[in-house]
This record gives C-alpha cells, structure tokens and sequence, in this order.
C-alpha cells in the first residue's frame, strides 16, 4: 500500500499550517513544507507531522524540490 495523495488536500505543515507537497526520490517519500524547509517523514505509509522527527531542508535541497 502506498502513501495516499489525497492526504494532500487535508494535511498542513504543524508549524505554519501551511501547504504540504509529497517528494519522492525514489528511496523515501516525505512531505515537505517549502515556507519552513522542513521535511516530514512518511512511515510505512503514513505521514509523521510531528516537527521533532522533521529534517531541517538546505536551500539546495528546497530549490530542488520546487523544481521537481
């Protein structure tokens, strides 16, 4: 079973309550949220919107995710 996208039009950013976008780079799949460039987890299909398990995205990581 994999991450459902509809997820997408109900899911926010817990920080600025913000629009979320799935990345996928072909190993992991995260939600990200570009405004405050942190990368939320997806395990085993389901997304951790919790800011302590968030990665903190540089701006090449953020700029390569608004181009995808």
């Amino acid at each position: 079973m994999a991450f459902d996208k509809q997820l997408l039009d109900i899911l926010a950013c817990p920080l600025c309550k913000g629009k979320v976008e799935l990345y996928d780079n072909g190993e992991q799949q995260e939600l990200i949220c570009l405004f405050d460039r942190l990368a939320f987890p997806i395990k085993e299909n389901i997304p951790v919107m919790l800011e302590s398990e968030a990665r903190n995205l540089t701006l090449d990581e953020a700029e390569q995710v608004k181009r995808a």
